[in-house]
C-alpha cells in the first residue's frame, strides 16, 4: 500500500506510464512487507519489560513497535504501543513528553477498533493536561472519553475525573455535585476503593464549602473503608485531608495525621505526595522540627529534579536515535532504487519513454527523501535545544536556589521567626520557579485567546521594583496573523523580558505595537544598563531572537549602550 504522502497526480502519473512499458517487469517490484509478527513480538517483549517495572528497557521495545507498526493497517497495535510510552513518561513526570507522544496517536484513533484503546488515549492526554495545569483541556479529553461507546464503568470513571479536576480548579460545589452522582452507582457501588475515594473527596468537599459535619461523617466513613483495603496511598490521602481539616481547629491532631500522611506516601516511595505532606509538616512546625523536615524536603526536590531530568533525557535520546536510524535506512532504500533503476537503464536504452519516466521518478523520491529527512533532522536538532536550554535553566537557576535555601536552614537559627519566614519564601520560591519552567516548556496558545495569554506572560515580568508598559496590543489583528509568526513573537518578547530581568537592573519596560501598512511593528525600550554593541558577541538570547525573527521574513535593529537603556526595533509582514 503506497504512503497517502506519496499520492500525488504526478506520482499517479508516472507510476501508470511506467507500469504500461514496463509489464514484464511487475513480478520485480517489492511489496509492503507485513510486520504484524514483528510488531507483535516486540510489543510482547515490552510488556514484559513493563510488568517487571524496566520501564527504560520497555519504552525502547514500544518505541521500536512503534516504528514498524502501520498505523493505518495495524491502528490498534499503534495506539497500544503509543499510549504505553505515554503513560511510562507520565510516570517519570514528564508531562509535556507524553503529551507530545500522544499527539502522535490522535491522527490514527479512527483506524483504531478497539474502543477501550482509544479511551486510554483520551484519559492519559487528561492526565497530562491537569499536571500541567491546562484544566480546560483536561476536562475536554475526559468529555471525549464519555462521548466513546464503551462500558459504563469506564463512563463514570471520566466523570469522576472531571470532578477530580473540578476540585483542582477550587469548584468544590460542581465536584461535589458529581461525587454524590457516583457513589450510588450499581457499577461502582461494591468497588471498595472507588467508594473510599469518593467518599474522602466529597467529604472534602463539603469541609471546603464550610459545612464540617458532614465533612467530618464522610472523611471518617471512607477511612474506614481504606483501612480495610490497607492501601498506603489512599490511607495518605486521608490523613492528609483530616491534616488540613484539623489544621485550624485542632493543630496538635493535625500535626499527627501529616505525620501519617508522610509515613504511607514514604512507604511507597510517592515523591509528589511526600513533598505536599513535607509542605504541610513545614508551615506547622517549629525549632529543630522546622529545621529536620525542610531539610529533608529540600534534598527530596533536589535529588527528585535530578533523576526525572536524566529520565526525561534517556526518553529523548531513544527518541532521537530511532528517528535517526530510520531516516539512514530510508537513505540507504532510496540507493538502492536508484541502483536498480541505472540497471534497468542500461538494459532499455532503446525506449525513450521508459528513461523519462525513470529519471522523473528519481528526482522525485530523492526530493522527497532529502526533503523529510532535512525537515525531521532540523526537528529533532531543535527539540535538543529546548531539552538542553530547559536542562542549563534547571541547574543555573533552579539547583542555585535549592543550595541556598539548605545552606540557610543548616546555618540560622529556625526557632527565630524571621528566619522561619524565610525558610518558608525561600521554599515558595522554589515551588514557584519550577512551575515557571514546567509551563515555559509547554505549547503556546495561538488560537482567539492569544491576545489574553501574551499578556499574561508580559505582565509576569511586571514587579514592585519593574514598571512594564503595554501600548497597542489589541490593535494588531492577530487572528490574520499566521501561528508561527505569533508563536515567535511570543517567544522573542519572552527572550527580551528574561533577560531583562537577568541582566539589566531596569525599573521601566515599554512594548509597543503598531500596524504599517501590512507590516507589524514592535518596538521594545528598557532604561536598563544596556550594553556595548561593539563589543558583544550575539550569543544565546539575542542570537536566538535574531534568528527566530529572521526566519518569519523580519527585520530586527537593536539600539543600545552602556548605562543609556536597551532598544529593539522588530517588523514583520502579517
Amino acid at each position: 500500500m503506497i504512503p497517502k504522502r506519496l499520492r500525488s497526480p504526478l506520482y499517479i502519473i508516472f507510476t501508470f506510464l511506467f507500469f504500461l512499458s514496463c509489464q514484464e517487469k511487475d513480478s520485480k517490484i517489492p511489496q509492503q512487507k507485513n510486520t504484524t509478527v514483528e510488531v507483535q513480538k516486540a510489543i510482547t517483549t515490552a510488556d514484559t519489560f513493563f510488568n517487571n517495572n524496566k520501564l527504560d528497557s520497555a519504552f525502547y521495545y514500544y518505541n521500536k513497535a512503534k516504528f514498524i507498526c502501520n498505523p493505518i493497517t495495524n491502528a490498534d497495535y499503534y495506539v497500544t504501543t503509543l499510549n504505553r510510552m505515554a503513560e511510562i513518561q507520565q510516570m517519570h513526570a514528564d508531562y509535556a513528553g507524553s503529551e507530545t507522544t500522544l499527539t502522535e496517536v490522535f491522527p490514527f484513533l479512527k483506524y483504531a477498533k478497539k474502543t477501550p484503546q482509544i479511551w486510554n488515549s483520551y484519559v492519559i492526554q487528561s492526565i497530562n493536561y491537569l499536571n500541567t495545569y491546562d484544566y480546560n483541556k483536561a476536562i475536554l479529553y475526559n468529555q471525549k472519553a464519555l462521548e466513546l461507546k464503551t462500558e459504563e464503568w469506564r463512563k463514570l470513571i471520566a466523570k469522576n475525573n472531571i470532578a477530580v479536576i473540578l476540585m483542582e480548579e477550587g469548584k468544590y460545589k460542581e465536584a461535589l455535585s458529581i461525587f454524590l452522582s457516583l457513589i450510588s452507582k450499581k457499577e461502582l457501588i461494591n468497588d471498595t476503593i472507588f467508594q473510599g475515594r469518593a467518599l474522602d473527596n466529597i467529604g472534602f468537599c463539603y469541609f471546603k464549602t464550610n459545612d464540617s459535619v458532614k465533612a467530618l461523617d464522610f472523611l471518617n466513613k471512607s477511612l474506614h473503608l481504606r483501612k480495610k483495603t490497607n492501601n498506603p496511598f489512599d490511607l495518605g490521602k486521608s490523613y492528609m485531608h483530616f491534616a488540613k481539616f484539623y489544621e485550624k481547629s485542632n493543630p496538635s491532631l493535625a500535626k499527627k495525621y501529616m505525620l501519617l500522611s508522610y509515613e504511607k506516601f514514604s512507604s511507597i516511595n510517592n515523591t509528589d505526595e511526600k513533598l505536599s505532606s513535607l509542605k504541610l509538616i513545614i508551615t506547622n512546625s517549629t525549632n529543630k522540627e522546622l529545621k529536620k523536615y525542610s531539610t529533608i524536603y529540600v534534598n527530596l526536590v533536589d535529588s527528585v529534579f535530578e533523576i526525572r531530568q536524566k529520565a526525561k533525557n534517556q526518553f529523548a535520546k531513544i527518541k532521537y536515535d530511532s528517528k535517526k536510524e530510520k531516516n539512514e535506512n530510508l537513505k540507504l532504500k532510496t540507493h538502492k532504487v536508484e541502483n536498480e533503476l541505472q540497471l534497468e537503464r542500461q538494459k532499455n536504452k532503446n525506449i525513450i519513454s521508459y528513461i523519462i519516466i525513470v529519471l522523473s521518478l528519481s528526482l522525485i523520491l530523492v526530493l522527497y527523501f532529502y526533503l523529510t529527512s532535512r525537515g525531521n533532522r532540523e526537528k529533532i536538532e531543535a527539540t535538543y535545544k529546548s531539552e538542553t536550554r530547559i536542562a542549563k535553566k534547571l541547574h543555573d537557576e533552579l539547583a542555585n536556589d535549592i543550595y541556598h535555601t539548605m545552606a540557610f536552614a543548616e546555618s540560622k537559627n529556625l526557632s527565630l521567626a524571621e528566619n522561619k519566614e524565610q525558610l518558608l519564601n525561600n521554599l515558595d520560591i522554589i515551588y514557584l520557579r519550577t512551575r515557571d519552567i514546567s509551563k515555559e516548556s509547554s505549547p503556546i496558545v495561538t488560537s482567539e485567546k492569544y491576545i489574553l495569554h501574551l499578556k499574561e506572560m508580559i505582565s509576569g515580568f511586571n514587579t514592585p521594583h519593574i514598571n512594564l508598559l503595554v501600548n497597542g496590543l489589541e490593535s494588531i489583528p492577530w487572528n490574520e496573523i499566521e501561528k508561527n509568526k505569533k508563536v515567535t513573537i511570543y517567544r522573542v518578547l519572552q527572550e527580551l523580558l528574561v533577560n531583562m530581568k537577568k541582566y539589566s537592573n531596569a525599573t521601566l519596560v515599554g512594548i509597543t505595537f503598531k500596524m504599517t501598512y501590512n507590516n507589524v511593528v514592535i518596538t521594545y525600550t528598557d532604561n536598563g544598563k544596556g550594553i556595548d554593541l561593539n563589543t558583544i558577541i550575539f550569543k544565546n538570547g539575542l542570537h536566538n531572537v535574531e534568528n527566530r525573527i529572521l526566519a518569519i521574513k523580519g527585520i530586527i535593529d537593536i539600539d543600545s549602550a552602556p548605562e543609556k537603556g536597551f532598544k529593539v526595533f522588530i517588523k514583520f509582514p502579517v
